[in-house]
């Protein structure tokens, strides 16, 4: 058994997708119409047939109170890992992109932490 699709709650998928790909520069691997909404995925270039990052809309209640109650508390939802976080913070900065945490050193990771503009905080992270 092994992690085919993970997700994120979005607040607006085409928001997400542009941000998704045009800023943080994943692939966009599927999209299938499902009623208003999409079943909408996200890849990593460096590996297209690998993980998918499923970007959910959040209608549903629990989701929405999950996602926001996550955010205030300055949780993020999930990791991306990158071989040089100095580099990809200044790029994603140069992008626009907030971010609540400069690179931090944390004994075996460096970690940063940004927002995704979809309503989540996401965390940067640099093995050492």
């Amino acid at each position: 058994m092994k992690i085919a699709v993970t997700s994120v709650f979005v607040e607006d998928q085409q928001k997400a997708l542009q941000f998704y790909t045009e800023v943080l520069g994943f692939v966009m691997k599927q999209d299938v119409p499902i009623g208003e909404d999409r079943w909408l995925t996200v890849v990593s270039p460096a590996d297209p047939n690998g993980i998918e990052l499923l970007l959910e809309p959040n209608r549903h209640p629990a989701a929405q109170a999950y996602q926001k109650a996550l955010f205030a508390d300055g949780i993020p939802v999930i990791s991306f890992k990158t071989d040089d976080i100095e580099a990809e913070a200044r790029r994603l900065k140069e992008h626009g992109v907030h971010f609540a945490a400069d690179p931090t050193p944390m004994d075996a990771v460096i970690t940063a932490v940004f927002d995704d503009t979809c309503g989540n905080l996401i965390s940067l992270l640099q093995l050492v």
